[in-house]
């Protein structure tokens, strides 16, 4: 990873357009993703492409490496809950990253729809055709695939205007009160650690709903329903209020009893691209979690 500072000779100067002009090889939306993405630092703080800059700032910007032009298909099983001429709705297993990123470029979910589907058409993202939404690498569950652009786009609006409904199943640390209700703070970069997400008073809206399933051994199992889709916003909303996800390692900790946080997409309606009639899938608990579920109600 190529790494290198700048300092601001003057003041009120965007961020982005400062680091523009002074290094002329990178294009204005190439450093607003490196910013949202937390490569481009400001005297070691987190901050936004519209921030203005004051003589003397230190701006940090680092170039992660490049990920491959083309993508590979490649022979990865994938459990297929529903397709039609416009998409695909995939079970996705845990561990398995969904589109090629810095560090991963291959062995994705991306690679293994393009073995599924070779004809896909040709999407503006070279590196993320037919994404829709997305899961983190260890949570579980069901994914929506776009096969062309004009499905991307309807199910991209659908997003937008949050008329498809998502829902988790998430196990939490402590007995979480009251048994219904949700979670409304705002989420951001956070500035002590940019690969970590956090409350930040100047993030983005953030509204997560939840209700009890069952109290368990000191756990309580809750289905979640996610009512804005920002970046890790279930793990870090039950962190905030103090009652992390069972087995996240970034934002609680580890347990011996669950590999992984207890996190499984596994609720999804939405209407279909090409007739607007909405359907609803569901996806059981994977066996690994089943699992720690067992373990956790085994009396030691």
């Amino acid at each position: 990873m190529k790494t290198f500072k700048l300092v601001a000779e003057t003041a009120g100067e965007r961020l982005d357009k400062y680091i523009t002009q002074k290094e002329s090889g990178l294009s204005r939306s190439f450093i607003q993703e490196l910013v949202s993405s937390g490569h481009i630092l400001v005297n070691n703080q987190s901050a936004k492409p519209s921030l203005r800059l004051k003589t003397g700032d230190t701006i940090t910007i680092e170039i992660p490496p490049e990920t491959p032009s083309e993508l590979k298909a490649e022979d990865i099983p994938l459990e297929i809950i529903f397709q039609d001429k416009d998409l695909l709705l995939i079970n996705k297993p845990p561990g398995l990253t969904v589109h090629p990123a810095p560090g991963h470029p291959d062995h994705t979910l991306v690679n293994g729809v393009l073995a599924l589907e070779p004809e896909m058409e040709d999407f503006d993202d070279p590196l993320r055709p037919g994404i829709v939404h997305r899961l983190d690498k260890d949570t579980s569950g069901l994914l929506l695939v776009a096969k062309n652009r004009q499905a991307l786009a309807n199910l991209s609006a659908q997003f937008k205007e949050r008329t498809i409904r998502k829902y988790y199943l998430a196990l939490v640390k402590g007995e979480l009160r009251p048994a219904e209700g949700f979670i409304e703070a705002p989420l951001g970069r956070d500035p002590q650690n940019r690969q970590k997400i956090a409350v930040v008073s100047d993030g983005r809206h953030a509204r997560t709903g939840y209700k009890v399933l069952r109290y368990i051994q000191g756990y309580s199992l809750l289905e979640v329903k996610l009512e804005t889709g920002r970046t890790h916003q279930i793990r870090v909303h039950f962190a905030a209020i103090g009652h992390p996800v069972a087995g996240d390692a970034v934002y609680g900790q580890k347990e011996s009893w669950v590999k992984r946080q207890f996190l499984h997409a596994h609720r999804l309606s939405f209407a279909l691209p090409s007739n607007g009639q909405v359907v609803e899938f569901t996806s059981p608990l994977p066996p690994d979690l089943e699992e720690a579920l067992k373990i956790l109600e085994t009396p030691s």
